[in-house]
């Protein structure tokens, strides 16, 4: 049974996005939500949030300047934690 995965990105963004971008290969349920800072621009990054696009992967931030991210505030975000199986902080 496919279990449902939340990958919270912090302080270790391109590790955090890389093991987003990896857990799709378990097949299951994968969501990231990028808090509290604008994802930096390199080109690892770019790729794997461009990947996870591809996908189907749902990534939420509640940090407005990101782009190509689903806005929900930290509120929405902390109820639609309770739904995961796993939570992944990096």
């Amino acid at each position: 049974m496919a279990k449902k995965i939340a990958v919270i990105v912090r302080d270790r963004q391109a590790e955090a996005l890389r093991m987003g971008v990896g857990m799709i290969l378990a097949d299951d349920a994968v969501d990231v939500y990028v808090l509290d800072r604008a994802v930096e621009k390199t080109d690892d990054n770019d790729l794997n949030i461009e990947t996870m696009g591809d996908m189907d992967v749902k990534v939420f931030t509640n940090f407005k300047g990101n782009e190509n991210m689903e806005y929900l505030t930290t509120e929405e975000i902390a109820r639609k934690i309770l739904e995961y199986d796993h939570i992944l902080p990096y």
